[in-house]
């Protein structure tokens, strides 16, 4: 069913009123009209009950979606060199490329925090970038507390932002 917003409702109207000029023709036309807009009203707030699930849905999922470290939790004390697996919901792990919507790779940040969305992460000895695809390293740090930032970038190292981000504490002994 087509559903008409009020402005075109009465520009109709008047066409109608126009083409139609007798008054039983136009008391017709405006209790068909009426109604319409009535079930149009109706439909109406169906369809935002039904955005707002839609809504509520795409909420939820974005709560599950984003990086994250496997078998390494806050707090985490451990021994170098140390195994890092990356994970990610909501994207496909791609290497580096032509940047494609949905797909990215991951990168680590030593005592760092997240890459604002749209900056480029620049590699260095604490910018470590895994542009081939790969979900998991051997990480070798000299003993001492790190902050570790798992940014998920785009094929040309552009950050999908804090999002698609995930920062831990980690002591390494």
């Amino acid at each position: 069913m087509i559903i008409f917003r009020s402005s075109q409702v009465n520009y109709l109207l008047a066409i109608i009123f126009v083409k139609f000029a007798s008054m039983k023709n136009i008391v017709i036309l405006s209790i068909i009209f009426f109604a319409v807009a009535c079930n149009s009203s109706e439909k109406s707030q169906e369809t935002a009950s039904e955005s707002e699930e839609v809504i509520e849905a795409v909420e939820e999922n974005a709560s599950t979606n984003g990086v994250s470290f496997i078998g390494l939790e806050d707090g985490s004390t451990l021994s170098s060199p140390f195994l890092l697996e990356m994970g990610v919901e909501g994207m496909i792990v791609e290497p580096k490329g032509a940047p494609r919507e949905g797909y990215g790779h991951h990168h680590l940040l030593i005592n760092d925090d997240y890459a604002p969305a749209g900056t480029v992460i620049v590699a260095d000895d604490t910018h470590i970038h895994y542009g081939g695809g790969q979900t998991s390293d051997s990480i070798a740090l000299e003993p001492g507390e790190y902050k570790l930032t798992l940014q998920f970038a785009d094929g040309m190292h552009v950050s999908y932002g804090e999002q698609w981000a995930k920062s831990i504490n980690v002591t390494v002994e």
